[in-house]
């Protein structure tokens, strides 16, 4: 089994693990666990997929459905109308119901990701989840499929970044303005590094010392060189990206 055919099946993993003793599912688990990175994958679905459901059970059903459905099935039992069973007022009813909750859920999941800050917005994107749109373990790969775009290239990285594997890249639009997103991962935890373009004619001296946000599961930093803004947004302690920076 590879990492493709193990996410096929992850992602619908259910997290109370009543999926664990299906044979198939259970070959996906020790794939997770043999893979870095499919490991790291594995927890943010896992995060994903409870907060759809802490959403979903926050939404509240449209009042009166319960008797409407009831109502609906005793008018079909006295009226006696023989009707395919998806035409019945309670299945209908349901159905109804569920539309509510999944365009509920499909309004949030599909949101524009909003911040007022890069480092906000940076934050904002890795907490929703994402997929790469180029991946290669070769940085110079990542950083020619991205020039071939015309989007901003990180110059300089902190050289602990050469110990890290690369993943990918993709292609983002902040406030009007193009981003670069490179991703690398070590022991199971991920490094997203935005880069954006120093506006034209900016005055403001780099800041080469880093400021930090915490949130959550997350930890991030903020840092330019004279030619762009950076962001790095990891799931690794704070001390460990310290280090790298």
């Amino acid at each position: 089994m590879n990492n493709d055919e193990a996410k096929f099946l992850l992602s619908v993993y259910r997290p109370n693990g009543r999926d664990a003793a299906d044979p198939a599912m259970a070959e996906a688990l020790a794939q997770a666990k043999r893979d870095p990175a499919l490991a790291a994958w594995f927890e943010r679905q896992q995060a994903h997929d409870a907060a759809v459901a802490a959403k979903l059970r926050g939404i509240a059903p449209p009042p009166g459905l319960r008797d409407a459905i009831l109502a609906g099935a005793r008018a079909t039992e006295n009226a006696r109308v023989v009707r395919p069973a998806w035409r019945h007022p309670a299945w209908l009813a349901a159905a109804a119901a569920l539309v509510i909750l999944l365009g509920a859920f499909m309004g949030w999941r599909f949101a524009p990701i909003h911040g007022a800050t890069l480092e906000e917005f940076a934050v904002n994107f890795v907490d929703r989840g994402f997929t790469l749109q180029k991946r290669s373990a070769d940085v110079a790969v990542l950083k020619a499929w991205l020039a071939e775009r015309q989007q901003p290239l990180p110059q300089t990285l902190p050289t602990e970044f050469a110990r890290l594997r690369a993943l990918g890249c993709r292609m983002l639009e902040f406030q009007g303005r193009e981003v670069s997103l490179v991703c690398f991962e070590r022991g199971g935890k991920e490094f997203h590094v935005f880069v954006v373009r120093r506006e034209a004619g900016a005055i403001d001296a780099p800041e080469t010392s880093p400021r930090w946000i915490e949130r959550g599961r997350l930890v991030a930093a903020a840092w330019s060189d004279a030619s762009n803004h950076y962001v790095l947004v990891s799931d690794a302690p704070t001390e460990t990206v310290k280090r790298l920076l």
